[in-house]
């Protein structure tokens, strides 16, 4: 549904996004990842049309986006990062306008404006925009991404301004919509909540797309650096005795539990050492790093 073919964008001779290649299929929620600079922005202007790549191509739906910005602006919806509205509108003013650029009679955009206020709770809401809160305009400005019911929706940093009870109303909304089969783009600086509602990531690191897949993809790709130690997590129905072997470089005990450090995975053969030794392993596995760790860890090298 989103694919870029070597998609490059120079900005004064530097490379704001760098032989970017990538597919996102339908359905699914995508989290794009990175720092800022990273040209996560850059690369959401170039895919909704609105600035044109110096070089490559990307697609929605296999229409070309440069070539035809006015068609795919037909199947996308876009809520950037500071969304802004007629302040002297209300928002079914402003949802309103927004609609009569799309092919609707009067009575449907009547209704899916109606729907809409009602889906992100502003419906009732009477007092104009310019006198919204930060998280009320983030409502709206969803609002007004699914006017068209598009295909494809682009959010950037969606849940920026949203109390805890609008990032929970979020990410309901956003696995419905993909249960209906939109596919979805969320670009965010705050990992937990990609994690929480994206099925896959990508993470972008000075216009390159350094890694992508699930979050357990990722944290195995660009989990430790070389050298960086493995964290094993043991738990035995007996005593623990003391481990002897190369690759360990510390271990902490507590009882029937530890931590080690070690250079390389020696699962198996600390579990050979314990049944030799009458011990029983109840448990045993690698502390993978989750998303936060995997994402310092990648900006610090």
């Amino acid at each position: 549904m989103i694919r870029t073919e070597h998609l490059t964008k120079d900005y004064n001779g530097r490379h704001a996004v760098d032989d970017l290649t990538m597919e996102i299929g339908q359905g699914e929620i995508f989290g794009f990842l990175g720092p800022n600079g990273a040209g996560k922005s850059t690369t959401i202007l170039m895919l909704v049309g609105m600035i044109e790549p110096t070089a490559g191509q990307c697609f929605i739906d296999e229409i070309e986006v440069a070539r035809n910005p006015l068609k795919v602006k037909d199947i996308i919806g876009y809520l950037p990062e500071d969304v802004g509205f007629y302040g002297n509108m209300t928002a079914e003013q402003n949802l309103d306008y927004y609609a009569r650029f799309y092919p609707m009679e009067a009575s449907e955009r009547s209704k899916r404006i109606k729907d809409l206020l009602e889906l992100v709770h502003l419906d009732g809401v009477t007092q104009k925009a310019g006198e919204y809160s930060r998280g009320m305009r983030q409502r709206l400005g969803l609002a007004q991404a699914l006017i068209n019911d598009p295909k494809v929706l682009f959010l950037d940093e969606p849940t920026a301004n949203l109390d805890p009870e609008g990032v929970r109303e979020y990410r309901d909304l956003i696995a419905h919509l993909s249960d209906e089969g939109k596919t979805i783009l969320v670009s965010s600086h705050i990992l937990s909540e990609v994690r929480e509602v994206c099925k896959t990531v990508g993470l972008l690191v000075k216009g390159r797309l350094v890694a992508k897949g699930t979050i357990e993809d990722v944290a195995r790709v660009l989990g430790p650096a070389d050298g960086d130690l493995i964290q094993i997590v043991l738990e035995t129905e007996e005593q623990l005795p003391r481990i002897e072997d190369l690759a360990i470089v510390s271990m902490e005990t507590d009882g029937n539990r530890a931590m080690i450090r070690a250079t390389s995975d020696i699962r198996s053969r600390i579990v050979t050492t314990l049944s030799e030794q009458g011990v029983h392993v109840r448990e045993i596995s690698v502390c993978t790093p989750d998303i936060e760790d995997v994402f310092m860890s990648i900006y610090r090298r």
